[in-house]
């Protein structure tokens, strides 16, 4: 597992977006743990990259190639959830955590096997090679 920092900030009113990597650090249809820097303090975020194109192979029907979630796993106590597996259930792309094995979606972080437990998730975009996030 490798991991990024921030290497700089720009601001827009009030909402920070912060450069953590480049598309060369993520690994495709895998996750990337990553420090970011919150208005709360310092957070752990798991990154997904999930390539889109007609010569692609991966998730069907996804929309995002790039995903950002909460790395700490609320099952085991323990930050693992870039380490999980991923994958497609019903329509959406997941993650499953890789102690206990709840899928979490990567759009909006919700446990599929307990919808009252979500993950925090943040924007996240490409700015050319750059991988940049919103926090």
């Amino acid at each position: 597992m490798s991991t990024a920092t921030a290497l700089k900030t720009e601001t827009e009113a009030d909402v920070s977006w912060q450069t953590l990597c480049t598309k060369n650090d993520l690994v495709a249809f895998s996750g990337v743990a990553a420090w970011i820097e919150t208005a709360e303090g310092p957070a752990q975020v798991a990154l997904f990259y999930l390539p889109t194109g007609p010569n692609t192979p991966g998730l069907p029907g996804h929309e995002t190639e790039l995903y950002a979630i909460d790395h700490h796993d609320p099952f085991s106590k323990a930050n693992v959830i870039a380490r999980g597996i991923v994958g497609d259930l019903k329509g959406q792309p997941v993650v499953a955590s890789p102690i206990y094995k709840q899928h979490f979606r990567l759009k909006d972080g919700v446990c599929l096997e307990d919808e009252s437990v979500q993950l925090r998730t943040w924007p996240v975009r490409f700015e050319g090679d750059e991988v940049w996030i919103k926090a």
